[in-house]
């Protein structure tokens, strides 16, 4: 049976039998593989430390005939994991991401994505950004990717680009006066601004907006990520919104 090599990173594991482990990883060139670490739980396992969530890794696999690919080799390319999970708000905002791009990606190759998510990890262990502006960022850039970008300058409605009043999240963004829900919350011109500052990364734009704004727009993201998964994230309930 063939062998195959590329880098990934580990979304999420379980445990198999006494000393095994089922892995998750999101690899560049293969999308979505689900792999059976043999040994890693046992002290004297060279990689087990290499197959934690949010560590990148470059990695061998054995192609077998079940759905189950076999891990060979292991080395680390981005270790991650350890800053992450060493601070609650990090470690609670990269489980959303992970849970996200497990939703978004299939066995098909998904580069972009990978690329994505390698980078808000990096970015989320060196503490550049507070850990909900890196989750915001990274939730609307993926949905961007996946075709789900909301509409900010027109009505994601009727298409007018006048007067957007509300953020409507089963309508797909902002909407005018017109079409808006009764009761629909009021979102202007910050909102917009907000949200394409995240899907840019205008860093410098974000840190100067009101914390309670932020806040406000977290929830919007939170609620439009968990219409377009069609069910809630786990993850997300341990994220302080």
């Amino acid at each position: 049976m063939p062998t195959y090599r590329d880098e990934g990173i580990v979304l999420r594991t379980f445990n198999l039998g006494e000393a095994d482990r089922i892995v998750t990883i999101l690899t560049r060139n293969h999308g979505k593989v689900r792999a059976v670490a043999k040994g890693v739980r046992r002290t004297a396992s060279k990689f087990g430390s290499r197959l934690e969530p949010f560590m990148v890794t470059d990695l061998q696999f054995y192609q077998g005939r079940s759905s189950l690919d076999t891990i060979q080799q292991a080395e680390t390319l981005g270790p991650y994991g350890a800053d992450i999970a060493g601070h609650y708000d990090r470690f609670t905002a990269a489980n959303v991401m992970a849970e996200t791009a497990e939703r978004l990606t299939d066995a098909e190759k998904a580069t972009n994505q990978y690329t994505l998510l390698v980078g808000a990890l990096r970015s989320l262990s060196r503490g550049e950004h507070a850990p909900n502006l890196t989750l915001d960022s990274y939730l609307m850039r993926a949905f961007s990717l996946a075709g789900w970008s909301p509409s900010l300058d027109t009505c994601a409605r009727c298409g007018s680009p006048d007067n957007l009043t509300s953020f409507v999240v089963h309508f797909g963004g902002m909407v005018c006066g017109q079409c808006a829900p009764s009761g629909s919350a009021r979102a202007g011109s910050e909102t917009i601004d907000t949200f394409e500052a995240l899907l840019t990364g205008d860093w410098e734009y974000l840190e100067t907006v009101d914390a309670r704004h932020l806040g406000r727009v977290s929830s919007l993201i939170s609620a439009y990520t968990q219409w377009h998964l069609e069910r809630s994230l786990k993850s997300m309930e341990h994220v302080a919104r």
